[in-house]
């Protein structure tokens, strides 16, 4: 499957996002992209909100937030189809800090947004306030 994106500036619909299968580079699909958060005011995404499938982990399904900055957003050549990918391996991913959507973090989520940064090992940009 041929990844590469030629624009990497291209905009991209919250619809192309949320909902799209989510794969990594070994092309096993992972899950998909429950949902996203932003930034109220500004409207930066600060991350996406991944929902694993069941038995990828050899767990029930289960969420994991994401850094925006994490994804690869392209269009597959032999397919035309929008692929996400997420360049982590499953033990990685199985060690991750999980997401809670039964308890969402609310509010300001400095230290959270830093430690899924740093898990991640993405360079994160300070949203414009």
């Amino acid at each position: 499957m041929d990844t590469s994106n030629p624009n990497p500036k291209v905009m991209v619909s919250s619809s192309n996002v949320v909902g799209t299968d989510v794969r990594n580079l070994q092309d096993e699909s992972v899950g998909s992209i429950d949902h996203m958060m932003f930034y109220s005011e500004t409207g930066e995404v600060a991350y996406a909100v991944l929902k694993v499938n069941t038995g990828f982990l050899n767990m029930d399904s289960k969420y994991f937030a994401i850094p925006w900055r994490a994804l690869s957003f392209t269009r597959a050549s032999s397919s035309g189809e929008d692929v996400i990918t997420l360049d982590v391996d499953k033990d990685k991913l199985e060690n991750a800090p999980g997401y809670d959507t039964d308890n969402p973090p609310m509010g300001p989520q400095t230290e959270f947004v830093n430690e899924i940064h740093h898990y991640y090992g993405v360079e994160r940009t300070q949203h414009r306030m």
